[in-house]
């Protein structure tokens, strides 16, 4: 009898300490945001820097992009509209690789008149440069550290318009790490 009072009074103690282990661990770790939105580029577009910063070496890169592309196209991963945040299906992640813009141009004899056309476009792996993070950060006190939890990615490539002047980079779908999202957040 004393052998189980003393098993029972061991077993509580370690359920005791655990429960308040993980309460201290909760306490400790405080949110600075719950979710936060940057780009980072994994090929540089400056040659003058060294070659590792802002740059994924390019098999690494190829690799890692590889494999995104590939698990969305094949369904494996999730993958949602980077506009509105609906789910793709795998037909719709494969159509993104050939897409088009609709220019207007003007003709260069009189009268002149302006005109709509569609131009297409092709993406290669190699032109993806660049990935939109989607984060949560939290502040762990009692180590004084800075942690994150990627919740997304969206991969990038560059977007340029009909005289070959760059626009800006355009996300080509979000990829989500989390379950909650994106049901819970509104992401754009």
């Amino acid at each position: 009898m004393k052998r189980n009072i003393s098993i029972l009074i061991i077993i509580s103690a370690l359920f005791f300490y655990s429960c308040k282990t993980n309460t201290q661990k909760k306490e400790n770790k405080n949110i600075i945001t719950k979710r936060i939105q940057y780009d980072v580029n994994i090929k540089s577009p400056d040659v003058d820097f060294d070659w590792w910063v802002q740059n994924i070496e390019g098999q690494d890169r190829e690799n890692f992009v590889k494999k995104i592309i590939n698990a969305a196209y094949k369904g494996k991963i999730k993958a949602y509209d980077a506009c509105f945040n609906t789910p793709l299906s795998v037909d719709q992640v494969r159509a993104i690789e050939n897409y088009s813009d609709t220019v207007t141009l003007q003709r260069s004899y009189s009268p002149y008149e302006e005109y709509d056309t569609i131009i297409g476009h092709q993406i290669n792996l190699n032109q993806i440069t660049r990935i939109r993070f989607l984060e949560e950060w939290y502040f762990e006190e009692n180590k004084y550290e800075v942690k994150k939890k990627v919740l997304g990615i969206a991969p990038m490539i560059k977007k340029y318009n009909e005289e070959g002047v760059f626009r800006g980079y355009m996300p080509l779908f979000w990829i989500y790490f989390d379950k909650d999202y994106p049901a819970k957040y509104k992401v754009n």
